[in-house]
């Protein structure tokens, strides 16, 4: 149920209506627009059933939603959502742009490649310390180490920092660390560890799973902000389809989409979906045009000894090559105002 207010609203009025909603066991979210608040109710609304929300004199009309996601839905919130972290807004017309090795390998690699992406443009520094991998015995990750290593290099470059949790046991361990928690394909419907870092305050990433639907997705978004962390971000990396051409086929067509029936950012990771590191700069261009709030992007400045994903991981000239484009583009289609 979304209750639309009129502009003339009071905050005593709202309050009211809060309080009456919540004291029948329901909760509420409060959205502020600048002419227009909206109160979305989260529950049982037959709770409400003798309760004449809709005759209250700053009630302008009352709603049902139909859509399974709540919290994460446009209705329940018309304008973007934006999320400060270390200074960088995501959403509303700023762009994210995430930028770095995937796996940390040691402090030299990542001061390295942390000052050419910061000297590009980049304004948030990524490094996988826990690495998700497909065989028990490739490289995974340095665990603490890589974290206090991330950390270390982001504080020097004054850049906040993304990585990667993988177990809700690691969770509190990453918060102190990092500024974006990332939740990676392989974990967007592990409930429990999304339920996990809902409980916190930390900024999260959510990469859409490789074959989840984009209601499905939302789904796990909402997991999340129920929990009461309303600060995600999502993350298109693309899906697993009959194509073997490239690692994954992107699906520029979410962002739209996702545009449409969620008010949260969305940035698009075209190193991932490629594989290639050659198909990652017209994939990030597509990105912005289509309206992205950011990308996330590998960049190595020796793939070719990289640890894990070097083939598709830009060099650093090559990502510089990249800042050079989106900063000519960004102006034109009204996004990249940060940069």
């Amino acid at each position: 149920m979304i209750i639309v207010l009129k502009p003339t609203a009071t905050q005593e009025e709202i309050d009211h209506i809060v309080q009456m909603i919540e004291g029948h066991g329901l909760r509420t979210n409060v959205s502020k627009g600048e002419n227009q608040t909206i109160i979305g109710v989260i529950g049982d609304k037959t709770k409400l059933a003798n309760t004449p929300i809709a005759s209250l004199a700053c009630v302008e009309e009352v709603l049902q939603v139909s859509k399974p996601y709540k919290l994460a839905s446009r209705d329940f919130q018309p304008y973007d959502t934006i999320i400060e972290v270390g200074g960088v807004k995501i959403g509303g017309g700023n762009l994210a742009i995430m930028a770095g090795p995937c796996s940390v390998e040691s402090e030299e690699q990542m001061m390295i490649i942390a000052e050419e992406v910061k000297k590009a443009g980049a304004n948030i520094l990524r490094g996988g310390a826990y690495k998700p991998r497909t065989s028990p015995y490739a490289f995974q990750g340095l665990g603490e180490a890589g974290l206090k290593i991330l950390r270390q290099v982001g504080d020097r470059f004054n850049m906040p920092v993304i990585s990667e949790v993988m177990d809700t046991q690691d969770v509190k361990k990453c918060v102190k660390y990092v500024d974006i928690l990332q939740i990676g394909t392989r974990n967007a419907q592990n409930f429990a560890l999304l339920r996990e870092v809902g409980k916190t305050r930390t900024p999260v990433l959510l990469k859409r799973g490789m074959s989840q639907t984009i209601e499905e997705w939302l789904m796990s978004a909402e997991y999340i902000m129920s929990e009461g962390n309303k600060s995600v971000i999502l993350c298109e990396r693309g899906i697993r389809t009959f194509e073997t051409a490239t690692r994954n086929t992107l699906d520029i067509l979410a962002v739209p989409v996702i545009k449409e029936k969620t008010h949260l950012p969305i940035v698009v990771d075209p190193s991932h979906a490629a594989g290639v590191w050659k198909y990652v700069i017209p994939m990030s261009l597509a990105a912005i045009v289509a309206g992205a709030d950011g990308l996330e992007i590998e960049v190595h400045h020796d793939p070719e000894k990289a640890v894990s994903d070097g083939a598709q991981s830009l060099k650093p000239h090559k990502f510089a090559t990249l800042m050079a484009e989106i900063k000519n583009i960004a102006p034109v289609i009204g996004t990249g105002k940060n940069l």
